[in-house]
Parts: C-alpha cells; sequence; structure tokens
C-alpha cells in the first residue's frame, strides 16, 4: 500500500508563513511580467516543497479480524423454564454461523450471577462485557450480540459511555405470554421473644393468575396453618415463637398451572428466639464447701435471672426447733413449686436431701414439669446414697441412674467417654486432649448404675459414671455424682474447666440450639459463595447432606470427620439466594448473597429494558422463540453503509484493520534529483525572461 508522507524541515506555521510570501510575491510577479513570471511560481513552489520534505511510503499490511463479542447470559434467571434449552440451542446456531465469516472472529462471553455481596447482585452482562474486550481496540469491534432473557442490572445510558461503537444486538430469550407467581415478603422480623407471637406481612405476586390463592405456613417443617388469601393484596400471618435459637418459619403459595417457576412460590424466614431472661430455681441443701459455686456460675451471666434457697440446717440435727422459726425468710414451696413452676427454665438440688420440706406432691409437679420441656439438674454428694436420697422419692422416674448406696472416697481424674468425646457439653474440653486429661483430681464420688439407654458422658474412680444425661418426653434431667467441682474452681492441683463444664451443662438443659446433640448448621465463610456445613451427631458416622439451591437444583455433600460427633464440608454456591440443606429429619437454610436476589424478584423475560441502549447503537432487539414454538435466528450479515439490521439479519460493521509488517520510505523532496529539477527550473526561468528582455 502506497501513501504521502509530509516531514516539514521547518515547523509547519514557518512553512505556512513562506507560502503565503511566495503567493504574494508570484502574484506581483504575474502583474508586472505576464505569463512569464510563472517559472517563478514554480521554482518558489518547489522550494517549498523541499521544505515539506514528502516522502513516498509503501507499507506491507496483513489484514486482521474483526471482533464480535457473543454475551452469552447464564444468570439465575436464564435457568427457569425452557430458556436454559433456547439458549443452549441459539449459542450452537451462532457458533456455526459465524463460522462462515471469515473477516470477522467470534469471542463468546458466558456471564453468571454477580459475585458481589447486598446490592451487588443481579445480571451484569454490559462489565462483563467491557472486561473482555478490555485487550481489543475499539475501531476492530465489529458488533456485539446479547443473548439474554433481557433482566439485566447494569444498564449503561449508550454504549459510547463504556467506549464501544460498535452496533448491539439483543436476542432475547423466554416468551411474552409467560406466568408465575410469587411471595414477597414486606415485614419479617428476624428476632423474637420466646413464648410471644410475632407478626410477618407478606404479599402474593402473580402474573396470568387467578387472583386468589392457598398460602401454606409451617413452622420448624410443621404446618400451622393454611389460608386463602387474594393476591396482590397484603395480608398478616401471626406465630409463636416456641424455642430458643432459629425457629424457621415457611410461607408456600400453591403453584399455577404451568408457571414458570415454582421457586419464588416460598418464602422461609428463620425467626431467632431469645429468651427474656432464663430464669433458674436453684435449692442447695447441707452447708457444704461448693456450695455458692454453682450461684456464682449463674450469677455472672446476665441471661440468667437466679431464684436462690439455702437450707441452713443438716438433716441430723434434730433439736425440735420449727423449720418457720429457723428460716431467715418463709421458705415459699407452694409458690415455688405448685403455682410458678412453670416460670422456671431449669431446677438445680445442690446436695438436696429429702427433709420433708417438700411433700411427695411437690415432686409430682416436679416430674410434671420436666416432662411437659422443663430441665432438671442434681448435683449430688453424700446424700444422694442415703436414705433421704432424692432417688427414693418420685423423682425417680425421671432421673438417669440410681445410686448403690455406696460412696467412694479417693483421688480421681474426670474423664470423658466415648459418648462423652462425642457429646458437645463435654467434647473438646480444654485439657480433654491429654491423656489422662490435664487437670486437678476430684476426691469424692456417688456410685451409682445409670439407667438402661442411658450412656455417662464424664467417668469418675474405678470408670463409675459421673455426669449423665438423659430426656425425658420434652424435658431434660442431668445428674452430677460428685460434688466436687469447687475444687477446679479453687485452681487444686492446677484446677480445671469448671467454667466450660458447668455453663454448657445448664445451657444444654436450657435447650441451647449450639448444644444439641443432633444437629446440622451451615454459614457463609465470607470467601465468595463458600458455605460451610456442620452436622453435629452421636452416630460414629454423618450421611451425606442433600444441598437444594434457589432454582430447585439438588446436590450431594459427602462429610468429613473433623472430630469426635462433628462432621463437616465446604461447598462453593452455584447461584444467590436461599439454599436448604437436609440430612435425614434435620434442616438447615443458609442465604448466599442478600436474602432477597434480584434474580428470583422479576423473573419474566423483557424486551423493553435493552431497547433502547440497541436501538441507540444501530442495533436491534427481538426475541428468539418463533410463534410455532421453534426458534428464530437471524442472518449474520457484514454491511459497510446503511442499516445493521432487518426483519431476518444483524449486521455487523467491518473496520478493515490490519497488521503492519514492514515499511519503506522514499523521500521525494531531498536528493539530487530535487536539486536537479529545482535548478531546471530556475534555468528555464533565466532563459525565458532574457529572451523576453531581448525582444523588447
Amino acid at each position: 500500500m502506497l501513501s504521502l508522507s509530509f516531514t516539514p524541515l521547518v515547523p509547519w506555521p514557518v512553512l505556512a508563513g513562506f507560502g503565503v510570501l511566495a503567493a504574494v510575491l508570484v502574484v506581483v510577479a504575474i502583474l508586472a511580467r505576464g505569463r512569464t513570471a510563472l517559472l517563478r511560481a514554480i521554482a518558489l513552489a518547489l522550494v517549498i516543497a523541499a521544505l515539506a520534505n514528502p516522502s513516498l511510503v509503501r507499507e506491507d499490511r496483513d489484514p486482521v479480524k474483526d471482533v464480535a463479542a457473543i454475551v452469552v447470559d447464564r444468570s439465575g434467571s436464564q435457568s427457569l423454564g425452557e430458556r436454559p434449552a433456547m439458549t443452549d440451542a441459539v449459542k450452537a446456531e451462532l457458533e456455526r454461523r459465524f463460522g462462515a465469516l471469515t473477516n470477522i472472529e467470534p469471542r463468546f462471553i458466558e456471564v453468571g450471577d454477580a459475585q458481589g455481596g447486598e446490592g451487588d447482585d443481579g445480571t451484569k452482562l454490559f462489565t462483563a462485557l467491557t472486561q473482555a474486550l478490555a485487550d481489543v481496540p475499539a475501531e476492530r469491534i465489529a458488533g456485539i450480540v446479547m443473548l439474554t432473557d433481557g433482566v439485566v442490572h447494569d444498564i449503561p445510558a449508550s454504549l459510547e459511555t463504556l467506549g464501544l461503537k460498535a452496533p448491539l444486538h439483543v436476542l432475547v430469550t423466554g416468551r411474552p405470554d409467560e406466568r408465575d407467581r410469587q411471595i414477597r415478603m414486606l415485614e419479617a422480623p428476624r428476632f423474637g421473644i420466646v413464648g410471644k407471637d410475632v407478626t410477618i406481612r407478606a404479599e402474593v405476586m402473580e402474573r396470568g393468575g387467578t387472583g386468589s390463592a392457598t398460602v401454606s405456613v409451617r413452622r420448624d417443617g410443621e404446618e400451622i396453618d393454611r389460608q386463602s388469601i387474594a393476591t396482590g393484596t397484603p395480608f398478616a400471618l401471626t406465630t409463636r415463637i416456641e424455642h430458643g435459637g432459629p425457629n424457621v418459619v415457611e410461607i408456600e403459595v400453591e403453584p399455577l398451572p404451568g408457571e414458570l417457576t415454582t421457586v419464588n412460590n416460598r418464602a422461609v424466614l428463620p425467626i431467632e428466639g431469645i429468651r427474656e431472661k432464663l430464669r433458674v430455681l436453684l435449692v442447695s441443701g447441707e452447708p457444704h464447701q461448693g456450695e455458692r459455686t454453682w450461684r456464682n456460675l449463674l450469677k455472672s451471666d446476665a441471661s440468667v435471672d437466679l431464684v436462690h434457697f439455702t437450707i441452713l440446717r443438716p438433716p441430723e440435727k434434730q433439736d425440735g426447733t420449727p423449720i418457720s422459726e429457723l428460716s431467715l425468710i418463709a421458705f415459699p414451696t407452694r409458690e415455688l413449686f405448685v403455682q410458678k413452676i412453670k416460670d422456671f427454665d431449669l431446677i438445680i438440688f445442690d446436695r438436696y436431701a429429702n427433709q420433708s420440706v417438700l411433700p411427695s406432691a411437690y415432686f409430682d409437679n416436679i416430674v410434671r414439669y420436666v416432662r411437659e420441656g422443663g430441665a432438671l439438674l442434681i448435683a449430688a454428694g453424700p446424700e444422694f446414697a442415703g436414705p433421704a436420697s432424692l432417688a427414693r422419692t418420685r423423682l425417680s422416674q425421671v432421673l438417669p441412674g440410681d445410686p448403690s448406696m455406696k460412696v467412694v472416697e479417693q483421688p480421681f481424674k474426670a474423664a470423658l467417654t466415648d459418648t462423652g468425646q462425642r457429646h458437645p457439653v463435654t467434647r473438646a474440653l480444654p485439657g480433654s486432649e491429654s491423656n489422662p486429661p490435664a487437670w486437678g483430681d476430684w476426691l469424692r464420688i456417688v456410685s451409682a448404675q445409670t439407667r438402661a439407654g442411658v450412656q455417662p458422658i464424664l467417668s469418675g474412680a474405678n470408670g463409675l459414671p459421673l455426669l449423665a444425661l438423659s430426656r425425658e418426653d420434652k424435658g431434660r434431667v442431668a445428674l452430677m455424682l460428685s460434688d466436687q467441682a469447687w475444687l477446679w474452681a479453687r485452681g487444686y492441683q492446677q484446677g480445671g474447666p469448671y467454667l466450660d463444664l458447668l455453663r454448657r451443662l445448664a445451657h444444654w438443659l436450657m435447650k441451647e440450639p449450639a448444644l444439641e446433640e443432633e444437629a446440622l448448621r451451615a454459614q457463609t465463610t465470607g470467601r465468595g459463595r463458600e458455605v460451610r456445613v456442620e452436622r453435629q451427631t452421636m452416630a460414629e458416622e454423618a450421611g451425606p447432606v442433600t444441598v437444594t439451591g434457589p432454582t430447585g437444583k439438588e446436590r450431594t455433600l459427602t462429610l468429613s470427620k473433623a472430630e469426635p460427633g462433628l462432621f463437616s464440608a465446604t461447598f462453593e454456591a452455584e447461584s444467590l439466594g436461599l439454599h436448604t440443606l437436609r440430612s435425614g429429619t434435620l434442616v438447615a437454610f443458609v442465604s448466599v448473597g442478600p436474602a432477597n436476589p434480584r434474580e428470583l424478584a422479576d423473573v419474566f423475560s423483557d424486551t423493553e429494558r435493552l431497547k433502547g441502549v440497541a436501538e441507540a447503537s444501530g442495533g436491534t432487539i427481538r426475541r428468539v422463540a418463533a410463534a410455532g414454538g421453534g426458534l428464530d435466528v437471524p442472518r449474520l450479515q457484514v454491511t459497510r453503509g446503511g442499516r445493521l439490521g432487518g426483519a431476518d439479519w444483524i449486521g455487523f460493521r467491518p473496520s478493515d484493520s490490519a497488521t503492519i509488517r514492514g515499511v519503506e520510505v522514499y523521500p521525494l523532496g531531498i536528493g539530487l534529483w530535487a536539486l536537479a529539477a529545482l535548478a531546471a527550473a530556475v534555468l528555464a526561468m533565466w532563459l525565458m525572461e532574457g529572451r523576453r528582455g531581448r525582444a523588447a
């Protein structure tokens, strides 16, 4: 390819000045001398041309293909209905047709859901487009094709704001007659007081529906309500917070026949149950060195409201003094064990012997309290092996063990049993990792036999059970067969983890969710979409966990053992939204990204959102779904001017770009031949003017 290039020997303004001056001189010479002055003009023109230093440039060029960007939307809304099949079919057809365009290189860009956090979710096709074309000069982009459902959340005012000048053609998947129904949360409380009602407000939205729908409400997997409501109108639901920790409320609306997706027909709301105060009744028997251990522990917990009574008179002392005269205040037995017993979350008997202070009917009340969901802890001492033992009362129906009427007085180290190594109350207690455990001795234990089906979690001297737990109907019972925990609190032989042990024990009895023996938990790790799953179990192995994503797609996780009784795994969520995890009868939920992803808030395909930016670029927008049920993929055509799209075709604008392999420069204003041309012009001017002078 040949072209003319100028490299002036003087600055362009100086050269322009010379040109103006030469033009003036030529005009004056013509007026004075006539046509013979034209030779002066030619001579001056040659001088100015020499100063401009013209060159003939020859370039060796290799044509470069233009780039066509094909953005394929793989976001959550594109996975609904028949859109995935449409997308795959249209993409395959585009690949085939671009193969026939030898001067255009197709670049396919797959775009999933945005990876950001709250406020940065949705479909970001233009962001992905600019990142993928960062290495391509703008003039080499012949056109852009977007294969999407039209639900895009980063649409610019125009392509020029992104530095792009190519036409944008949009091929929209989905059909115009789509139907869908979904739940939209209007008021969703995150916390609630245990035993109190909370109100949830929601609305059922639909397109192509019937105007009414049946809504079912489940709490912790159990259906608690079903009602018919009008769609498009807010409605309120009331539910009671039954327990501390997550109370999972599910609201589900019946599906429409042939609707686009049923994924958004259900809303799941975990409401954290909070207790106003954990009320604990502590009844201490005869005075002993560890009497204040439980009191100090419970008083240090701001969430515990403690009621404590101590019986100061030992049972062996009989002097005839009435009990009412010995009490600093009257022991309100009827009020505590009849009228207000259900107000307590935990009852503790600390070295309590049956001294006829509590009638048998009151023990019946305690048994009933436990079976209806209450918690009982017996911190036993030598009295538990004697005739005044609580095991000789009607409490024996719910106690996890029976004393053998023997007290073993010898130093021993408390040790975790096989069950205790897996139980959340004692698992990984500080110091338990060594053998023997790295904590101080206890000096006394009550010999007892646990009931059938009850496995102790701590053992003591001679392998005797030290701490046993059991469940009684809806309630829980713990039996500590030693009164020596105070030795750890006092630092005897370096002490031991008494705070961890006693606090975990009390909170397990009061149904702390984190201490459940069988539990399934999931939470995001903070690294992208990574989710960590934990399965707490008393079994030797944990079964697989089924994960159901927001789009209904399922996957199975195999858990690995992290420590005794605890199994875990991590997985990368494929889409944003609420994921449901199931392991047997256990269910857990984890939300990846925003609680209400944009992809499921608006699921209908749309040709209007991208229409403005597409037409402003000279491109087109159309649906690929044909009226007869097939696909209508437009032809691809390269055009250098005029329209860039028609009823059945889309156009791409070529740039004729090329790479230069070599350049040869031939100067025209410097050299002998240029000097000869200038000399010839001057000589011709001298001869012409000399001849004219002689003729005159």
